[in-house]
């Protein structure tokens, strides 16, 4: 389960994928397989994925513990060759690093 800490100094990358409703469940499923990939990484914290209801959104929020060891998850031939064709599905893709700023508990 992700923590999310103000300054644990974890590297959070939040993406969001954009995709035709109908192809909503065919994403989820190869970003569920990247996912299992990712979590056998170096430097892998957690990873959820989240859809949106109208099926045209896809969240993925990623922690790690450095940003290096990320992106050599990310740049690995492993990864770049088993997926290309997720590429073809989605829509918009936009990946983006992120800092915690907040965090209010109940």
């Amino acid at each position: 389960m992700p923590e999310i800490h103000q300054s644990n100094g974890v590297v959070t990358q939040i993406t969001t994928v954009h995709v035709d409703p109908d192809k909503q469940e065919e994403a989820l499923h190869l970003m569920s397989e990247r996912a299992k990939f990712m979590a056998a990484q170096p430097g892998f914290v957690s990873i959820s994925l989240h859809r949106s209801r109208d099926g045209g959104h896809i969240v993925n929020y990623i922690q790690w513990k450095d940003r290096d060891t990320l992106e050599a998850a990310h740049h690995s031939p492993e990864f770049r060759k088993k997926w290309p064709e997720f590429g073809k599905i989605a829509g918009e893709i936009d990946p983006c690093l992120y800092e915690v700023v907040l965090v209010e508990e109940r």
